[in-house]
């Protein structure tokens, strides 16, 4: 039998957003003026980069979050969440008076949802704190852009190091991603995020703009069962991968996994063909199952997938 490697696995860090999800099963998400009664319901971690530093952990690598929360029941429910998962919290800022970030989730009958996410009070902007030396001994950075300023300052020091980068191009405001999007090596959009970031343009176009304004890497998008459109600098072309086909019964979280799975095979050393397949499977199995699953689990699935 081999023994255990000598080698740690790679160290990811999650720049970003924390929030407790509290999440309700209905039939179906009802149009106001409603009243529904729910069918389950559950308090979870959730937050695009905190989901991801939990998947990066669960599939193997090691991971820490770096954001900030408030001296809430929410933060420290987020705090001992990520803690239980084996996320490192040493650079989460906890802030007296501030409100942590909270959602509702509704999750219907087929596993879509409707979120409504509030972003937290009094949560300093100021990223001076930042343990910005602590790159030097990552494998990847990831960043999602609900704290501009902090992503702004982990993206310029992860690039002096040559450290891979990526960006979880979500839905935000355009000037925050026209600011953050050229910052990036790897940047991920979601559809809305895409749309937002080149309106108007067609998802190739808008890709194409994304290299061309400075991503050195990859430019995707990804479109749930529709699989990942991604183009790399060089090509002009898109290239399509599909999704795997699986029943959804929670996509709660599906695109975050997707983005921890593909930074952590980044910093594997994957190509990044086999890191998105990677990632895409991360994220299926999290839409089918609605957690995250390990790494023995996905790469099963992979092999199964053939």
């Amino acid at each position: 039998m081999d023994g255990p490697s000598l080698t740690p696995s790679p160290l990811i860090i999650c720049l970003g957003n924390a929030v407790a999800d509290h999440v309700f099963r209905v039939d179906d998400v009802p149009q106001p003026p409603a009243k529904a009664r729910a069918r389950g319901y559950a308090l979870t971690a959730g937050g695009m980069a905190a989901n991801a530093a939990i998947a990066a952990r669960r599939l193997g690598g090691r991971a820490a979050f770096w954001g900030r929360l408030g001296d809430d029941a929410n933060g420290a429910m987020l705090l001992a969440a990520l803690a239980a998962e084996g996320v490192a919290t040493d650079a989460v800022r906890v802030i007296p008076g501030a409100v942590s970030p909270v959602s509702a989730v509704l999750v219907d009958a087929v596993g879509e949802r409707a979120i409504l996410g509030y972003r937290g009070e009094h949560l300093a902007v100021d990223p001076a704190w930042l343990p910005l030396d602590a790159l030097t001994g990552a494998g990847a950075l990831l960043c999602d852009p609900r704290w501009h300023e902090g992503a702004v300052a982990a993206l310029t020091a992860a690039e002096a190091q040559s450290l891979p980068s990526v960006l979880d191009a979500e839905r935000s405001e355009t000037r925050i991603l026209l600011d953050l999007v050229p910052r990036a090596r790897h940047v991920i959009f979601s559809v809305p995020g895409l749309m937002n970031f080149a309106p108007g343009a067609r998802p190739a176009e808008g890709l194409r703009r994304a290299l061309t304004d400075g991503v050195t890497e990859v430019a995707a998008v990804t479109r749930g069962e529709k699989g990942v459109l991604w183009l790399t600098r060089g090509q002009r072309t898109p290239r399509e991968m599909p999704a795997f086909p699986v029943a959804a019964t929670n996509t709660t979280g599906a695109g975050d996994v997707f983005h921890g799975a593909y930074a952590l095979a980044i910093a594997e050393g994957r190509p990044v063909e086999a890191a998105l397949r990677f990632a895409n499977a991360a994220g299926a199995l999290r839409a089918r199952d609605g957690t995250t699953a390990a790494r023995a689990e996905t790469e099963a699935f992979l092999a199964e997938q053939g």
